[in-house]
């Protein structure tokens, strides 16, 4: 058993008591160590001002009691020791608020609630007390007790800017996010080196959308303490939400640079920057420097094959991808991006391939199953594509991707009513998928049923409004079809506004704007789709059309021949052909036409 010390609480206290030191308060334990003599006191103006001390020895031993049973796990027995100490030293701060923080931890608020409120705020002499009494009350749901400590705590101590941050924090938990930013103002005219207010005031700017007031307060920050990581953080987000990239890459190029070189999370950021500022070389210079560090490091592998793609660098990106899958064989989601690259590259039989590699290790892999589907919809292999999907629907059958490919899948077999049937599963898993709504209203445009064309087209939009496909399938049925005309011209107008280079957007605006009697508009459109479009026979045969209405017969019949060049089937075009006078267009579809867009 050990020995005891030989100090006043020698008959009660172990001397290894002596050695502990309490956790929640700081509380200096006055114990003379075993075995050596008394260490003397403290002059009166050196020793701390705001020390509460347990006077009564009984006192000091149940808190000590206490004190073992917490660092325990013990809180009903520390409790029970505190209050029997309270009983020796009514007066004690200290017990008072561990017995309130016990009763508070075992969700006795009450209890918790009714101790804090017998301690004096004029006797709490020491910034942390005060600091554990505002988290009480605050925790107790007792917001006008938290100002008292806090008002009680400044006036103690109006420069410590402890007090002012944990104050203004608060607040702005409690939805006061004006009193917050007094309080962080009064902090900045007592510390006015406080990094941390500045820190605070950007945030609430930032949460004022005052974006040019939140990038001040953060430089600010920055300025007062150069590693402030948060600032650094908050600022960057910021400059790249206004656009700034260039100022973001400075920030964090000066980050790692002079503070902290090893923040990984940073030097991703930096590389998403450069790579958005078409600058690659720079991100992957950042990436060989993450792996340098730490030559295993997946994302960055991954990420260097990703801009090695986006470079169009496919052999780069392989290689990359094959060195990981050579040192980490079961990385399916590796082995599942090689794919993707090889489909790329059009190489769809290697792409095959390593999608059923990873299908071998995991027969459950969703997602090489559906690339394997896919890739065999691409290539007309229906049988294998309507079997993958098929799998794929059974093994996540809430994701939409399965039941579209399988639409597709049966719409390109021409079986319509299979196609329908999918689709409309796949809706009645996910009703909000725009994309089931639309490929659902090609169906019924093959099915002849144009009102639910209309009805499936018009979901789609409501899901996604600039959903450019809805818009131009829709606008280009009511064109084609002579209703709703000024609706047709607005639909293909926005389809193009969202993707002005798409040639078959550029066509059907140019066919509505002739249906309305826009000629001159509709042909200036025509021109600009058959320069964006050279082989479709359909952009020709419209361009017949305006050529007819302009009177310039011989522009139109070039047209036409043009389109059944491309279109030898188009038994419409031909009759229309002859109609016009244009002869027999079966001789003269081996010559050239010399109409040239």
């Amino acid at each position: 058993m050990p020995p005891t010390c030989s100090s006043r609480l020698a008959k009660t206290v172990p001397c290894w008591l002596s050695r502990i030191r309490t956790g929640l308060f700081s509380i200096p334990l006055l114990i003379v160590s075993c075995g050596t003599a008394p260490q003397p006191a403290l002059h009166e103006q050196e020793r701390p001002a705001t020390i509460q001390e347990i006077s009564h020895p009984q006192a000091y031993y149940h808190f000590l009691r206490g004190s073992l049973a917490e660092l325990n796990n013990e809180g009903l027995k520390a409790l029970e020791a505190y209050q029997v100490g309270l009983t020796f030293d009514p007066d004690s701060i200290f017990l008072k608020l561990r017995i309130a923080k016990i009763h508070m931890a075992l969700a006795q608020m009450p209890a918790a609630v009714n101790m804090a409120k017998q301690i004096p705020l004029e006797r709490l002499a020491e910034v942390p007390l005060f600091l554990d009494m505002a988290k009480l009350f605050a925790a107790a749901g007792e917001p006008e007790y938290v100002r008292q400590v806090y008002k009680e705590a400044k006036r103690q101590f109006p420069s410590e800017p402890r007090l002012y941050l944990a104050h203004g924090t608060w607040l702005m938990t409690e939805g006061d996010v004006e009193q917050a930013e007094g309080v962080f103002r009064d902090l900045l005219q007592h510390v006015p080196s406080s990094a941390e207010g500045h820190y605070y005031l950007g945030i609430i700017a930032l949460d004022n959308k005052a974006q040019l007031g939140a990038i001040k307060h953060f430089e600010q920050a920055i300025a007062l303490n150069a590693s402030f990581e948060r600032a650094y953080v908050k600022l960057v987000e910021l400059l790249e939400e206004s656009g700034e990239f260039e100022q973001a890459i400075q920030r964090i190029e000066t980050f790692l640079k002079d503070v902290n070189p090893d923040y990984r999370e940073f030097r991703l950021r930096l590389v998403r920057l450069y790579v958005t500022q078409k600058e690659a070389d720079q991100a992957l210079g950042h990436l060989d420097y993450l792996l340098e560090e730490n030559p295993g490091d997946l994302h960055a592998q991954v990420r260097k094959a990703q801009i090695y793609g986006e470079q169009g660098n496919f052999a780069a990106a392989i290689e990359e991808l094959n060195g990981v899958l050579r040192n980490r064989p079961n990385e399916l989601r590796v082995r599942d991006f090689l794919g993707l690259l090889y489909e790329e590259m059009k190489d769809y039989d290697r792409a095959i391939e390593t999608y059923q590699a990873n299908v071998k290790i995991d027969p459950t892999f969703f997602d090489s199953i559906l690339h394997l589907g896919f890739v065999s919809y691409r290539l007309k292999r229906n049988e294998a594509a309507l079997s993958y999907l098929e799998e794929a629907v059974k093994l996540n059958p809430k994701r939409p991707e399965p039941y579209l490919l399988l639409g597709l899948t049966y719409f390109q077999m021409k079986e319509y009513q299979q196609a329908k049937a999918r689709l409309e599963d796949g809706i009645q898993q996910d009703p909000s998928n725009a994309e089931l709504h639309f490929n659902l209203g090609t169906i019924y445009d093959k099915l002849d049923r144009f009102d639910e064309v209309v009805r499936e087209m018009e979901q789609a939009l409501e899901l996604d409004a600039d959903h450019a496909d809805a818009l131009n399938y829709l606008g280009y049925s009511y064109a084609d079809r002579g209703i709703n005309i000024d609706q047709a011209v607005s639909l293909t107008q926005r389809a193009v506004t969202l993707k002005p280079h798409n040639g078959y957007y550029v066509d059907s605006l140019a066919w509505a704007l002739f249906k309305v009697g826009r000629i001159d508009e509709a042909l200036e459109m025509m021109q600009r789709a058959l320069a964006l479009v050279t082989d479709d026979p359909v952009i020709y045969e419209h361009l017949g059309e305006i050529f007819l209405l302009q009177k310039e017969p011989e522009k139109a019949r070039d047209a036409w021949i043009h389109s059944l060049q491309l279109d030898s089937s188009n038994e419409a075009l031909k009759q229309r052909f002859r109609d016009r006078g244009f002869g027999e267009p079966i001789p003269t579809l081996s010559q050239q036409s010399t109409y040239t867009p």
